[in-house]
């Protein structure tokens, strides 16, 4: 009996996100990676976001349409959710009706209910990337909105959904708590670019990208990466840091903690260049963040070769880490200052730590696994329209 026909893959891809590079941020980086390697692999390839004002421009071979957006949210609360103009629904209409699936990343921003009401107005297949589960912040009312839209939009847009992709087993947990079905819902873990988040070549270089940003030449140091919120876990590093090293962080925020605090460098938000130099100046990586597995930067500093001190979360135990290889503590300052020293003060166990990083990151976090797997969902999305 000969094996049945595969669906063809989608010629016409839109990729929904309420932000897209040169925004910085993880899923940023993930749609961007998406849409250029699919692009690559020969499908046409739309991306819809928000910008300070209305574009429309090819940007690494991928057509970018922006729509204007207020992000005051961000910058006075920290809370990324870009207010579009009305236009967003119009193009999300236009763009939709071209296109042979739409895949929106996460269910809690406006551009992917608008993309969702397209989608079923044109009965186009629809395919959702959930990064996060419920994020903490100190804001009760941020809390109760975020409860809010997961329980309504988003939980219309997780069931309607063909296909539900999820970073993690966290996040599928919070998605199946939505009523995301069981059997549509697929880990798609991120991949990471190995030849551009690399090891230093050697100590020079280490040396040389300490003196461009300023950074100690004699001191141990431990780099945090991430927006300054709790969730991220950047009170926790800095109540973690003591004399035996410096916290080197790199994020926006409410940087009011950093000022004046002995033994702590605040490089702001920088792009992704300057991100992979930066790892290649540290000495090793620390992220107390709650509720991640596997975030994009800590792939990142692993392939970079970096030791990570981060938090120990349940569905590690599932993934086989070395616990030796990796330095999973309790999310408190003083497990995560006392393993810091530990790296800071054994050369060996930092080589071995750094050594383990890269070779499960290059054998782990592969681009090309992403792909596919999300071409082979793509096709088992299309081969479900009417």
């Amino acid at each position: 009996m000969s094996a049945p026909p595969i669906p063809p893959s989608p010629r016409r891809v839109l990729l929904v996100c309420h932000y897209y590079a040169p925004h910085i941020g993880g899923i940023e980086s993930v749609v961007q990676a998406e849409a250029e390697r699919l692009t690559a692999l020969g499908h046409e390839v739309t991306v819809l976001t928000s910008a300070d004002r209305s574009s429309t421009r090819v940007e690494g071979g991928v057509r970018v349409v922006r729509v204007a957006a207020w992000n005051g949210l961000e910058h006075r609360a920290g809370v990324p959710f870009p207010l579009f103009s009305p236009r967003l629904l119009a193009q999300a209409i236009r763009l939709t009706r071209r296109t042979d699936i739409v895949h929106v990343h996460d269910c809690f921003y406006l551009s992917s209910w608008c993309a969702g009401i397209a989608a079923l107005l044109f009965r186009k297949p629809l395919v959702l990337s959930q990064h996060v589960a419920m994020v903490q912040h100190p804001s009760a009312l941020v809390s109760a909105v975020q409860k809010t839209v997961y329980g309504t939009i988003g939980r219309l847009l997780l069931r309607r959904a063909r296909k539900v992709f999820v970073i993690n087993e966290y996040v599928g947990r919070f998605v199946a708590g939505l009523g995301a079905q069981r059997h549509k819902t697929v880990v798609l873990s991120n991949g990471v670019d190995a030849e551009f988040y690399r090891p230093a070549a050697d100590p020079a270089e280490r040396e040389l990208l300490r003196k461009e940003y300023g950074l100690p030449l004699d001191r141990p140091l431990a780099l945090f990466v991430g927006r300054l919120v709790p969730k991220k876990g950047i009170d926790i590093a800095l109540a973690a840091r003591t004399s035996e090293f410096d916290l080197v962080v790199v994020g926006s925020g409410d940087a009011a903690m950093l000022d004046g605090v002995p033994g702590v460098h605040h490089l702001g938000s920088r792009p992704p260049r300057h991100v992979a130099e930066i790892f290649r100046a540290c000495d090793l990586f620390v992220l107390p963040t709650t509720g991640e597995i596997f975030p994009l930067v800590v792939k990142e500093a692993m392939s970079s070769a970096l030791p990570v001190v981060t938090t120990d979360e349940p569905d590690y135990a599932a993934l086989g880490v070395d616990r030796q290889g990796m330095a999973l503590v309790s999310r408190d300052a003083a497990a995560v200052g006392a393993a810091v020293r530990r790296i800071v003060g054994d050369e060996r166990a930092a080589a071995r730590m750094g050594e383990y990083s890269r070779s499960y990151a290059r054998a782990q976090f592969s681009w090309d696994e992403h792909l596919d797997l999300l071409r082979a969902n793509y096709r088992a999305a299309l081969e479900r329209s009417p």
